[in-house]
This record gives C-alpha cells, structure tokens and sequence, in this order.
C-alpha cells in the first residue's frame, strides 16, 4: 500500500505500507532529510526506501522543461511556479520509485498505489490549460499551458513501468476519484475555506479495467468510487460486507462472477492490519497531533496551537455533515451544523448548509427563517479572488495548491477558514427559497424566486435545471425547454438537462427526440430511475415493448417504489407475447408500496 490519504503511521499489514507523508521535503537539500516516524513497515525496510526518494532540489531543467518549454522567462523571485514543477515531480517519482521496487523485489499479489500528480498539477495549472480562460495574461498563458498535458504523459510514462512490471496477467484497476474542468466551466476563483479547490473538480471520473477475466472494449456504466473495494474482494474470491456500500461491478467480468456475502469484515477475528487502539487518532486530540507535526518541522510552530485544532475539528464536523447530506442522512447532520452555526453565526457556509438541512428534515420554518436572513444581510466582496476591473480571476499557480494543503496543514486551514467571511449570499438564498416554494407547490413564488437567482448569477446549470422543472409544472413547455438547453450550454454534460428535454419531447409527441435524450441521460449518470422511466415510456410509445420493459425494469431497481414503472410493467407483460407472470408480480409489488405507505401515514 503506497501513498494513500490518510496513510500515516503505515499500517501494520502483511506486507509493505509506505505513508503519505514519505515523499514530502522538509527543510533545505543541504541538511538531512529524515523520514517522519511511521512513514515505512515494517521497520526494518526504513533506511533503504528513505534512499528512493528524491529531493525537489535535484530536479534539473531537463525535467522541468517537458512541462514548461519557455521556463528561462520565468522570473522565480516573483513566480513559485517553476518550484512547484520540481516539487510536485519530486513527490511522485518518490512514490513510483517505492512502487517500482516493491514489484521488482517483494513477493505480493496486490500492489494500491495513489499519484498525486494529476490532481496536484491540475490544481496548480488547470487555469493555463488551453483554451485561454477570459482575464488570463497571455504570456504567463503562453509560459504554463503545457502543464497539464505534460502531467498526462508522465504519468502515461509511470503506467507504462508499472505495467510492464506486473506482467501480462496481471489485473489492473486505474480509475480517478474525481475529474476537472478543462473548458469554460473552469471556476474564476477559489473559494476561500479549506476544501475551497474541490470547485475546480468535475463530477465524472475515469475507470479502466484489464485482466484475464474482464471483457475487452467494453464500457462500465454507473461506477462509482464505493464500487472498487467490493470488485477487488470478488477478483480475489472474498467476501464483500453486507455493510458495503458500494457494488461489485459485474458488468466488467466476462462471466458473472460467484460472489459471496458475509454481515460485515468488522466482525471476522484476527488480524486485520489496523493499528492498535492506542495509535488511532480521535479528531478531539488534534492538539497533539500538531504538537508533533511541529516538533518535526511539518508545519512551523506557532503560539496558536489551540486555535489551530479546533479550527481543524470544526472542519471535520463541516465536512462529516455534508458527508451525511450527500448520503440522505440529515438527521445525522443536523446536530453538526446547529452546533457549527451557533459557535460562527457569520459563517454563511454553515447557515447554508443548515438551512438545507432542515428542508431535507421538512423543517420548512426554519429553513424559510436561515435563508430570510442571509438574503437581507449585506453583500460582502468574500469569495472567489477578483480582478483590477472587478471581474473573479483565475487562480494562480500556488492558490489552488496551498488551500487544497490545508486540509494536510490544520494552521493553513485555520487560517483559510478565518478568511471566509459571509459570501454573497442572494443567489443560493433564493434559489433554496425557490426550491422549498417548487416542493410546496407554489409554483408562481418558486419561479420568482429562481428567476431572481438567476439575475445574480446566469452560470449555474443547476439553476437552470430547476427553472427548467418549475417550467414543466406549470405546462410552459417551450420555457422549460429554452431553461434546460440554458443548462447544456453550460454544462454539456449535465444528465438532468438531457432528461428535462425528454420529457418536453414526450409532451410534444417527439417520442424518437425523446427516446435520444432518455439515452444521452442514463449514459451520463446510470443511477437515474427517472431518466430510465421516460426512456420506457418513449420506447413503449414506438412499440419497442421488450426495450420499454427493461428501461422500466431498470428504474424500479433503482427505486423500488417506483409506482408508475410497476405499472407500465403491468401493462406492457399484460400484452400478447408478454409475461403474466411478472404483471402479477408488479401488481403485487404495487399493492406492497401503497400498504406501506398507508401505514406510514398511519402509524
């Protein structure tokens, strides 16, 4: 195991665990470089993997100029750039030598290794990728803008080793966590808080899989990064945990793997590879963790320990109760975020995030009451970095990087976090207001409140999405589709929009338009039982019966509630050639969803 976040102290596996913390420089070339303790296991390979590594300093011209052709214009007194290069490439050949090795003189039949590389570059220098972005001067365009390209072929160059090391059959897993935005949906600043660069990601990610078992030329749709774990534990005849919630993807085997199932790994004794309890470190004891940081030179010392772990505790609350957001759990993030706002009431993040909150919890008063209050408070000029003229500028080279660092740096991310004082908050505010208005059924105040939004800010495609929707509610059909190619202007890739054209394609009797839209959602985003819904029903209108029944067999896996798809399954098995069978099994299903929700109501 090499690289990964959150890696150190390496773990006690059976085998080799080389930290995060390995390939980072401390101090100038000319002093000894030691490794932190707990960077290597086991212990006795301590001294020879510390002689792998490489010091930024020893990156040379010919290393940096593949990256930066024009680098001699560089003027390195006033521009980090070039020190970046050399660091970032330091930081990665540390890594790919360790990894190297390991193939070449251990005895293993898995090797995990993360690359920072791309992220990192991408961070630094997304910005001068072509095309030029709008505010960017044009010679430090002209000096930065084969970064990122050159980034891609060396570690195009890495993978090469790699697989040439692992040999014919081996099975190789490369995928991303996330993707960036390389076009014009590049952001023009980064906001000022400690996970502010995540701004700068793109939702979709890569996957690509090979091996002796996999399909060939084949794509994986609906991957996600939960599904890794379960595919890897399949690939090895192990179990997957009942508490996984990821998915073995078996799309990608030529045949459907046998796939066995225990209640959860947290159970099964043994050994295990965790660090002994009193080596775990609790969020709360960050104080001690930046004391030791300290003493070994990670971070500078500094009087304000304190401020700076509990800035580091407070944004790991924040970041846990969006973590519970995303999964559907406001319940579980709700006493995060009321703790988060009463201790920093003018920290609009928090505010705005509580307010969702209580909608998610239909706690519509006092979701009305937060946002009510952030509309009437003053516009204040925090957020993305701007311009002479007044206009957000791209990051430079070092912005991106050092607030994505202060998540590793608690002093860096205190002080990131202190700077982000109440945003411009009307565009949000009225667009959740909308959004609560849209779910009440007031579609008039919902679209007032949306077009307002929209005065602020037109680049939001997600506005645009709802405007779009709030539009089809009120049977504006020509509206809602001028909102939702709004969106698709902004974000090609935006599968809701896709979705929204297909249903003014089924009001307008356009069942084949509609049928191209439906794909182009479902290819985008898999999990979407709506999108296979219409999809059903623009295939059932042009008598692809057998097509229509799996679309809607899709959504109602997807969404096992899905009254209208267990209906039109109904209707479509009930069909001459179709299967009785499984319409009485659907008009069962339905007779379960509408019990249970009676009892619901009725409890």
């Amino acid at each position: 195991m090499v690289g990964w976040f959150a890696g150190h102290p390496a773990e006690p596996i059976n085998g080799v665990a080389v930290s995060d913390l390995y390939p980072l420089a401390v101090g100038p070339p000319e002093k000894p470089w030691p490794l932190p303790p707990g960077a290597i296991h086991p212990e006795s390979l301590r001294d020879q993997l510390a002689e792998l590594r490489l010091h930024p300093s020893e990156v040379g011209p010919d290393a940096i100029l593949p990256f930066v052709p024009q680098a001699a214009k560089v003027d390195q007194e006033k521009d980090k750039g070039l020190a970046i290069v050399a660091q970032l490439l330091a930081e990665n050949c540390c890594i790919h030598n360790v990894a190297t090795w390991i193939l070449e003189t251990q005895p293993w039949d898995l090797l995990a290794v993360y690359y920072n590389g791309i992220d990192h570059f991408s961070h630094g220098f997304m910005a001068y990728h072509p095309p030029r972005m709008d505010g960017l001067p044009e010679e430090t365009f002209e000096i930065y803008k084969d970064v990122v390209a050159g980034t891609y072929r060396f570690h195009d160059m890495m993978l090469h080793t790699l697989l040439e090391l692992a040999g014919p059959e081996a099975t190789v897993i490369l995928c991303s966590d996330h993707g960036f935005h390389s076009d014009h949906l590049r952001p023009r600043g980064i906001p000022d808080e400690p996970a502010g660069p995540a701004v700068q990601h793109r939702e979709f990610g890569v996957i690509c899989m090979k091996g002796p078992h996999l399909k060939q030329d084949e794509r994986i749709y609906g991957a996600t990064l939960l599904d890794i774990t379960p595919t890897v534990l399949t690939l090895f005849g192990l179990p997957v945990g009942d508490d996984m919630d990821g998915r073995v993807l078996v799309q990608a085997f030529q045949e459907t793997p046998p796939i066995e199932r225990i209640p959860s790994w947290e159970q099964v004794p043994g050994e295990c590879g965790m660090h002994p309890p009193d080596l775990r470190v609790d969020p709360e004891s960050a104080q001690a963790v930046l004391n030791q940081f300290a003493a070994l030179g990670y971070i500078a010392p500094t009087d304000d320990q304190k401020k700076a772990a509990a800035s580091a505790v407070r944004e790991a609350k924040y970041n846990l109760a969006r973590v519970y957001m995303d999964k559907g759990q406001p319940q579980l993030a709700l006493p995060l975020l009321e703790e988060l706002t009463a201790e920093q009431p003018d920290q609009a993040r928090f505010a705005q995030h509580l307010a969702q909150c209580y909608f998610g919890l239909r706690r519509v008063a006092d979701a009305k009451r937060i946002l009510e209050d952030l509309m009437s408070r003053p516009d204040t000029p925090a957020g993305p970095k701007r311009g002479a003229e007044g206009e957000p500028r791209p990051p430079a080279p070092t912005e991106a990087l050092n607030r994505s660092a202060a998540l590793a740096n608690p002093e860096r991310a205190s002080n990131a976090a202190e700077a982000q004082q109440t945003p411009v908050a009307g565009p949000w505010a009225n667009w959740l207001m909308g959004v609560i208005h849209f779910e009440e059924g007031k579609m008039e105040e919902a679209l007032e409140c949306l077009l307002q939004a929209e005065q602020s800010n037109p680049r939001l495609p997600e506005l645009h999405l709802r405007i779009g929707q709030t539009y089809l509610r009120l049977r504006r059909n020509k509206e809602a589709e001028r909102a939702f190619c709004k969106a698709l202007d902004i974000d090609g890739d935006s599968a809701e929009a896709h979705m929204g054209l297909a249903v003014v394609s089924l009001r307008r009797q356009d069942d084949e338009r509609a049928v191209e839209e439906a794909l182009l959602a479902v290819s985008l985003k898999h999990f979407l039982p709506l999108g296979h819904f219409y999809l059903g029903v623009s295939l059932a209108r042009l008598g692809h019966f057998h097509r229509a029944g799996l679309a809607f067999e899709t959504a109602v896996t997807m969404a096992p509630s899905f009254l209208s798809a267990h209906r039109w399954l109904v209707m479509i098995n009930n069909r001459p050639g179709g299967d009785p069978a499984k319409a009485a099994e659907h008009r069962r299903l339905i007779s379960d969803v509408l019990q249970s929700r009676k009892g619901a109501r009725n409890p």
